[in-house]
């Protein structure tokens, strides 16, 4: 019985060790994505009480209007980030199918009787509150789709097992959504799936393939709609129509250009004065830009920098193939839409009307990013138990 103490109480206290030293990683990781988010949601509600002011003043009657809608848009996203956090990871994957079918749901009755505004069909108001299911989309799809690859990753290399999950969840919702219409929406469900095949065992050529079919079909889409069309090649040449479909592009690069290098001041910008249409939503960046200069706009891209470099390390260090799949698409997502939106305000990518995420105005959007950062920290939590004996 001596003996057995002394080989095995070394090897606890090793394993004990290990656990500590794991937890710290894991808290670290969390911290490193909980920060860039939290300071980017503070410098979200700053530029949306300077950026709708005006516009708050002018439609209600009091300029905190939409400045008050964001914090009931931040509480609902806190409450969503703290209940994801805290749901273990195998009921997220039991979860994809309901919430997927859900969603689909929801895009259906917007084609069917959701409220249509500035030529597009994108919300549902259900009594006081107004979503936009095509944001929650974003998420759910991406779920379903690491669910059914991570099931079915060895069988993927015959095209039919990797059409059909393909076609079954990001080809239904891109074309519900596409359909209200929203482009940009549609192209970040598909950078977000992109990423999960990227990811997987999935035959390259298959997924380079859909890729080109899918990249076809949003050009047709968008070609087929002269006003659209306008709107999106509009960057190749600012002056071409700066008074039409270039409008809002010039606009947004006199707000950044006013800015400088230190900025015009905090709620001294001049674009919100109806220069600059959806100062608060699309371009909330350029009025950023304006009052904090090109020093507060890099470090607004460094705080997303950052939140994406902690998203991979989560994914990397997820304890499962569905975890790793499911974090490098929330993460992609995330990314791709902050260049996105960013790329359209400074001009080197065409305007497609998606928001920055955390920091433009926007209920539903800024609650279901807030649901994917619980997510990703509900994967970093996630990490095989260590059996320590007690010997």
């Amino acid at each position: 019985m001596m003996a057995s103490r002394v080989v095995t109480m070394p090897a606890n206290r090793t394993a004990v060790r290990e656990a500590h030293r794991r937890a710290g990683g894991h808290s670290r990781m969390i911290g490193l994505l909980l920060i860039p988010v939290g300071l980017l949601l503070v410098v979200g509600l700053g530029s949306i009480l300077s950026a709708s002011s005006v516009l708050g003043l002018r439609e209600a009657g009091d300029g905190l209007f939409y400045f008050k809608r964001q914090i009931v848009g931040l509480a609902a996203g806190l409450v969503g980030l703290v209940t994801a956090a805290f749901v273990p990871l195998r009921w997220w994957r039991k979860m994809a199918f309901p919430l997927f079918v859900g969603t689909v749901l929801l895009l259906g009755a917007v084609l069917a009787f959701g409220l249509r505004s500035n030529g597009a069909q994108r919300w549902l108001q259900v009594g006081p509150i107004t979503i936009q299911p095509s944001e929650i989309a974003k998420l759910t799809t991406i779920l379903f789709l690491a669910t059914i690859v991570s099931r079915r990753e060895t069988s993927m290399n015959r095209i039919r097992d990797f059409f059909w999950p393909v076609a079954g969840s990001v080809g239904i919702v891109a074309f519900l959504v596409i359909a209200q219409p929203d482009l940009g929406t549609t192209l970040l469900v598909a950078a977000g799936a992109f990423a999960v095949l990227i990811a997987s065992a999935a035959p390259f050529p298959y997924i380079i393939g859909s890729a080109l079919v899918g990249g076809a079909g949003a050009l047709a889409a968008a070609a087929v709609s002269p006003y659209r069309w306008a709107r999106i090649t509009a960057f190749l040449d600012l002056q071409s129509d700066p008074l039409g479909s270039s409008y809002q592009a010039v606009q947004s690069l006199v707000a950044l250009g006013t800015g400088g290098l230190w900025g015009v001041g905090l709620g001294a910008s001049r674009a919100r004065w109806s220069f600059l249409p959806n100062a608060h939503t699309d371009f909330v960046f350029a009025i950023l830009g304006e009052e904090t200069g090109l020093a507060g706009s890099l470090t607004v891209v460094s705080l997303f920098v950052l939140l994406t470099v902690a998203g991979l390390m989560i994914a990397f260090r997820a304890s499962d193939r569905f975890g790793r799949l499911l974090a490098i698409g929330i993460t992609t997502w995330i990314a791709a839409q902050a260049i996105v939106n960013i790329g359209g305000v400074t001009g080197i990518l065409p305007i497609t009307g998606v928001p920055l995420p955390f920091v433009s105005f926007g209920g539903t959007a800024l609650t279901v990013a807030m649901v994917g950062v619980g997510v990703l920290v509900s994967i970093a939590r996630d990490q095989p138990r260590i059996a320590v004996a007690a010997q």
